[in-house]
């Protein structure tokens, strides 16, 4: 029997909808969250990325702010750029897209973001929160997991989960909320021995490493849910007949297009998993509403006091 689809787009509309209640509780109180997202040079993957970002503030009535700098700045220049929107009250959440150019010192420009704008959840101090079990802003993709578990009633407390990758980004946070969760956590990697057979014992699989197809039914124990973090793109032909053998639809599109967009884990897992996100159309759409979710706690926070009063008043 095929898997269960867990609906990414659903789940991020049920999302902007209750987002959309405290915008307006906050605009009640003269508030307008804001998101600043700063995109340095020209890059195609992440201008689109920026830019359905961007199109997300506006659906919900948030503020936006689009900080182009060219990709020739320096670490210094991009300094004073965030130290700026850190002093800035109408910016709540401050997002640096990432890759930076290779004259970038990464860690230290994410590490000079105010942590209470980080909505990304990549600052020391927030990480730490989340390991501490206090979590305050926390990284979008894996938030954004626990939304897909848990709104499609996907059991987690007791659940054996095997996170497969280490990323600070993805594969470490996503092992501390399901650890808070109450599941039983093995996170798996590149030097993980037998890994079909460690992550077969899974109720649930994270699958978060960047490589195209690399989960095979092989790997899944018959009923399991697969949440599929990787978007990978593939151009190769022999590669496509391969990973498409039994999907015919599919590989016409690709031969139509050229391409097609594939996650981590194979298309043919859906006929052993209990559940499973599609690529695209899984994570995806939840790591943008949880973008916009942290933006909106952020104001709240931060303006805690304001809101307060207009509550009062």
């Amino acid at each position: 029997m095929p898997a269960r689809i867990l609906n990414g787009n659903a789940i991020r509309d049920q999302i902007y909808s209750e987002l959309s209640g405290e915008i307006a509780a906050l605009s009640a109180s003269g508030i307008r969250p804001g998101l600043a997202a700063v995109l340095v040079g020209e890059n195609p993957a992440s201008k689109i990325y920026v830019s359905s970002k961007i199109a997300a503030t506006e659906k919900l009535g948030l503020a936006s702010f689009n900080i182009t700098p060219p990709a020739t700045i320096s670490t210094s220049e991009l300094l004073a750029i965030v130290e700026d929107l850190n002093r800035r009250d109408d910016v709540d959440g401050i997002l640096v897209q990432l890759p930076l150019p290779s004259q970038i010192d990464a860690k230290k420009i994410l590490e000079a973001v105010d942590p209470a704008k980080d909505v990304d959840g990549f600052h020391p101090l927030n990480v730490g929160r989340l390991v501490a079990g206090r979590p305050n802003l926390v990284a979008c993709t894996p938030l954004g997991v626990m939304e897909i578990l848990r709104r499609s009633e996907i059991p987690i407390e007791g659940a054996n989960a095997a996170v497969l990758g280490r990323s600070d980004i993805v594969g470490k946070p996503m092992a501390l909320l399901l650890m808070h969760a109450n599941a039983t956590v093995t996170v798996c990697h590149s030097k993980t021995r037998n890994l079909p057979e460690t992550v077969h014992r899974a109720d649930i699989v994270i699958a978060a490493m960047g490589r195209t197809a690399m989960v095979t039914p092989d790997h899944i124990a018959p009923g399991a849910t697969v949440i599929d973090v990787g978007i990978n793109r593939v151009t190769d032909a022999a590669q496509a007949e391969s990973i498409f053998a039994h999907l015919p639809e599919r590989l016409a599109s690709f031969r139509a297009k050229g391409s097609a967009v594939v996650g981590d884990v194979h298309p043919d897992v859906a006929n052993i998993a209990g559940a499973i996100t599609p690529v695209p159309g899984g994570v995806g759409p939840l790591t943008i509403a949880m973008l916009m979710s942290n933006t909106v706690r952020a104001a709240r926070l931060r303006r805690g006091a304001r809101i307060s009063a207009a509550a009062r008043s």
